[in-house]
């Protein structure tokens, strides 16, 4: 997992006194109104490496015969071997054929955008009980990703159910894209302009440091949270209010 910020996230002790006070607030109300809290989900609340690693798998089958050698190879990938872009994965799997990325990445493209393979997803550590705790106390949650609405709403939803995650009762919403072509961060910089119909948002979380900088700046009043997991390649400046942590282990 990317160390880009590793020596800008908080020790272990800041990262719990940080989450405990959000669950603290979770519980205040403004005018009123309950606070809002914002997480991503693909290296946010949940690890989208299993999918992958599944997918690579499904490969490494389909190539048994054709490509018997690169298939040995991709049949071995693990969770630790996955990081950003598919093509870095197959040649961090030794797999340097031109022909085969291109081949590995199409065959990556029709399943990793799915429902179907959402199953494979898993929670970070201690997401599940911070989401729940913040829910608990009065907090509205919302899940505001990348993900489209077409492809991959159903199997988000049985996903974060299935995990644990509060989702489908009051105080829980889901926001998607509406179509896959768009930007994710141009997709958040314009709901971000809508949260606080909601609620007052109290603290976002994302993986991507331009989310979370665009959230930040339609709040400022809010937490910022960058979880320090996997993130586009060159992404921008890390604004200086931006909060690091890499797990809600408390």
């Amino acid at each position: 997992m990317s160390s880009l910020y590793s020596h800008l996230r908080l020790t272990a002790d800041g990262r719990r006194e940080l989450l405990a006070g959000l669950v603290a607030r979770s519980s205040d109300t403004i005018d009123g109104r309950r606070p809002l809290l914002v997480f991503d989900l693909d290296g946010t609340l949940l690890d989208n490496r299993p999918r992958v690693v599944a997918i690579l798998h499904e490969l490494a089958q389909s190539w048994r015969e054709s490509h018997p050698e690169a298939a040995a190879k991709v049949a071995r990938a693990r969770d630790e071997d996955i990081g950003y872009g598919l093509v870095d994965n197959l040649m961090r799997l030794g797999i340097e054929v031109p022909e085969l990325h291109a081949a590995g990445q199409r065959f990556w493209f029709e399943r990793f955008f799915i429902d179907e393979y959402l199953r494979h997803d898993t929670a970070l550590a201690g997401a599940v009980e911070f989401a729940r705790r913040c829910h608990e106390a009065g907090a509205s949650i919302m899940y505001l990703t990348g993900r489209d609405l077409p492809k991959m709403a159903v199997g988000t939803l049985a996903s974060l159910r299935d995990l644990g995650f509060p989702i489908g009762v009051v105080g829980t919403s889901l926001v998607t894209k509406p179509a896959f072509d768009i930007p994710d961060e141009r997709f958040k910089r314009e709901v971000a302009r809508e949260l606080d119909r909601v609620g007052p948002v109290l603290a976002v979380f994302d993986n991507e440091p331009g989310n979370c900088n665009a959230l930040l700046e339609a709040h400022p009043a809010c937490v910022s949270v960058l979880l320090d997991t996997q993130h586009a390649p060159n992404p921008p400046a890390l604004h200086s209010g931006v909060v690091v942590i890499d797990t809600f282990e408390a």
